[in-house]
């Protein structure tokens, strides 16, 4: 089955400046896939995604939606698009109810009675202005007109920005069932319990570069095994660091954070020749685990 989603060599250096907000970008998501984007602020996030969208056009590079270019078929590539922006504009003067029924005049697959389940289930109220409305309020209707006409991809920027946990929760089972129906869907966020809960995937991106991809079932099974390791003497660390899968995250003279891939017992022979004084397994959390990779050691 083809990638709903292919980004090859994608790069875009704004015009007057000397170092390029994309650099050569390849990725891309399968149908029924939530692909997380992580990054820090102005890692590169949003220019990928308004590259996407045909906002602003790439360099160099290229990337099909739906086996579709990005820049010469962006017009027929929206009709099968869900797009929330992380600062969507929208109608201050008109109620809710008028936004939604013009977006869905743009979209030839709006669902009447799908548009209406989805506001009862996010509890909003379609009647008030959007200009009235709260930050957390307007989202709602940004994530309605996103998800309305079932589309075949969706590309959602900070999409659950503004919500309250409640909300967050219906969100993601919106997510979800928009994954079980065959959708794909690439994501930008910040919220890494929301990355952990919903992706399947991340990439993460740090000036402009893709640093990294992993799927989250790899890192949480990478997470398991970190160990807190307190010796009488000096750290082994050189010892422990010619183990294979096995990378000393932080040390000092007679402390070691040890996270070991695959088999232990490799690990467990090393600290059987020294005195151990206190060996503690614990879950690393996944949010240190992804910092590693924002590190500078995490870009080597």
């Amino acid at each position: 089955m083809a990638a709903s989603i292919r980004i090859d060599n994608l790069t875009k250096q704004y015009r007057g400046t000397k170092v390029a907000s994309l650099k050569n970008l390849t990725l891309q998501v399968e149908p029924g896939e939530v692909y997380g984007f992580l990054g820090p602020n102005g890692a590169g996030k949003s220019t990928t995604i308004r590259t996407l969208m045909n906002f602003i056009q790439p360099t160099s590079g290229s990337a099909q939606i739906l086996g579709r270019d990005i820049v010469t078929d962006s017009v027929a590539i929206r009709r099968s698009v869900g797009y929330l922006s992380s600062d969507m504009a929208m109608y201050p003067k008109m109620t809710a109810h008028q936004f939604l029924r013009y977006m869905s005049e743009l979209q030839e697959r709006s669902d009447t009675k799908y548009q209406a389940e989805l506001i009862r289930r996010l509890n909003g109220d379609a009647s008030k202005k959007l200009g009235d409305l709260s930050r957390g309020n307007r989202q709602k209707f940004a994530i309605v007109q996103a998800f309305m006409h079932k589309p075949d991809v969706l590309i959602l920027d900070e999409p659950s920005s503004g919500l309250d946990p409640l909300m967050q929760e219906v969100f993601y089972d919106l997510v979800n069932e928009a994954k079980s129906r065959g959708a794909a869907i690439f994501m930008s966020s910040h919220i890494l319990s929301e990355v952990q809960k919903i992706c399947d995937r991340v990439g993460i991106i740090r000036d402009g570069e893709l640093i990294a991809e992993r799927n989250i079932a790899d890192m949480e099974r990478d997470a398991a095994h970190t160990f807190e390791v307190t010796f009488a003497d000096k750290t082994p660390v050189k010892e422990l660091e010619r183990l294979r899968g096995v990378k000393v995250t932080s040390h000092d003279e007679h402390h070691a954070t040890v996270h070991a891939q695959g088999e232990l017992p490799p690990i467990l022979a090393v600290l059987a020749k020294h005195t151990v004084v206190q060996l503690e397994a614990r879950q690393l959390d996944l949010e240190e685990l992804f910092m590693q990779f924002y590190s500078n050691e995490g870009q080597q």
